[in-house]
This record gives C-alpha cells, sequence and structure tokens, in this order.
C-alpha cells in the first residue's frame, strides 16, 4: 500500500490516472482520506481563523468539495445550509458518509456538477475552495472565478488557498513542473484526459482574475506556519 495501509496501491493509482478525471475520481473515493492528496487538517484549520464566528452566516458553499474535508470548518459558522458541489458521485459518495443529517446543525446538501456551469444565484455569503485549482485549466480560470462571483450575495467572500511561483531552482518548482510535464505527455496521448496540474491559479494571476470579477481582495501571509509558511490564504469580498 502507498501513504497509508488503508490507502490506494500502486496500480489503483496508475488505474486512477489512466481514467478520465471524473472517473479517476470515482475509483479513489473509496480510499481517498488516506492518501495525502486530501487537504491537510493544518490548512482547514489555518483557514478556518479568517471565515468569522460561529453562526454568523446563512449559507456556504464548499466548491470542488470532494469528500467533504473542508465542510468540517464550514457547518459550524452556518445557521442554514452548507452546499457542496462535486463531479464526482463517488466522492460524494464517501462526503454524504461523513455528513449525515443530524438535528440542530445546518443542512449539507450536497451536489453532482461541474463547477464551470453552476446555475447558482446570490445564495450565499461565503464561498470556498481546497485542493482543487489543479484542476482547472487556465483558459476556464475566468469563468471559474465568474460562477462563483455569481453564486455570492453582495458582500460575500470568496475564500481559497494559493502561494507565488517558487524559485526556478527550488524542489517544488522541479517537482510540480516534472508532473505537469508528465500529465501533458499522458493527456497528448490519451483520451479522455485527466486534469490536475500544479502551480496553478497563482499570485499575483489570481488576485487580477479576482479584481476582474468584481472582487476586492486582501491576501494574508500569516494565516499557516512552518512547512507552510509559504502558502497564501486569499479573501475576496464581492463588491455591491
Amino acid at each position: 500500500m502507498m501513504f497509508h495501509p488503508a490507502g490506494p496501491t500502486f496500480w489503483e493509482l496508475a488505474e486512477q490516472c489512466l481514467s478520465s478525471t471524473e472517473h479517476g475520481y470515482d475509483l479513489l473515493a473509496p480510499k481517498f482520506d488516506f492518501t495525502p492528496f486530501r487537504t491537510p487538517d493544518e490548512i482547514l484549520d489555518g483557514m478556518a481563523r479568517y471565515l468569522g464566528p460561529p453562526r454568523s452566516i446563512d449559507a456556504a458553499l464548499d466548491v470542488c468539495c470532494g469528500t467533504g474535508a473542508a465542510i468540517r470548518v464550514l457547518r459550524p459558522i452556518c445557521r442554514q445550509r452548507v452546499v457542496g458541489i462535486d463531479f464526482s458521485h463517488g466522492m460524494l459518495d464517501v462526503a454524504h458518509r461523513h455528513y449525515p443529517g443530524e438535528p440542530n446543525q445546518p443542512t449539507v446538501e450536497l451536489i453532482q456538477g461541474d463547477v464551470l456551469h453552476m446555475k447558482f444565484e446570490n445564495e450565499f455569503d461565503l464561498a470556498v475552495t481546497v485542493g482543487s485549482l489543479g484542476h482547472i485549466l487556465r483558459k476556464d480560470e475566468p469563468r471559474f472565478v465568474e460562477r462563483i462571483a455569481a453564486a455570492l450575495r453582495s458582500g460575500g467572500k470568496f475564500v481559497f488557498v494559493t502561494g507565488e511561483m517558487p524559485p526556478l531552482w527550488s524542489p517544488r518548482y522541479l517537482l510540480s513542473r516534472g508532473f505537469n510535464a508528465a500529465m501533458y505527455v499522458r493527456n497528448a496521448l490519451k483520451r479522455p484526459p485527466f486534469v490536475m496540474y500544479y502551480l496553478t491559479f497563482l499570485l499575483p494571476r489570481a488576485r487580477e482574475l479576482l479584481e476582474n470579477a468584481g472582487f476586492e481582495v486582501a491576501v494574508h501571509d500569516d494565516a499557516f506556519s512552518g512547512r507552510l509558511q509559504p502558502l497564501k490564504l486569499v479573501v475576496g469580498t464581492k463588491r455591491g
């Protein structure tokens, strides 16, 4: 087994990589939470400090929610509902098991859909996304931000974690570029593609995209510490 005794084997990961993005995550879903691909709790807890006090908003949206890791920090701040949207029914099946209906808790609604074609309009006070930005192609990033802006009410916030381009000689840069090169080759040779790239939606481009879509943007450099210190927490507030 790789990563964890309950995690996927090398051959299971290979099968995922050779599938479409959606089917690959359907295959990986039962073991996803035992892989390093799940957003670490340190990131979620760091983000939570910027989301607001308990029961301070009505509704939150988790974009590309996967197995629902971020819903853990969204539900306490909501009075009414948390909505998660993801294209993988396998990941949503796991999320359903994590968040059964509970009395005196905001409703958790899980929707299968393409985040580039979300139909929400002025429904949420907060939207977050974690661990998903590598699945959005550069050409689709303006549309991605546009649909999140449409989903938010005036004054609503879009919160996510990104970074800046690391130095060209750094291990992070070299490993990420090596992985991306392998993905480009794989997608050139095999269809349907598996869309997952690193070092995407970085600052300052992410700030520019948000500002163009009507957000005021704040970047927090001190949200994380230790090995996560290079990460930046971005809070975009939708203008009235």
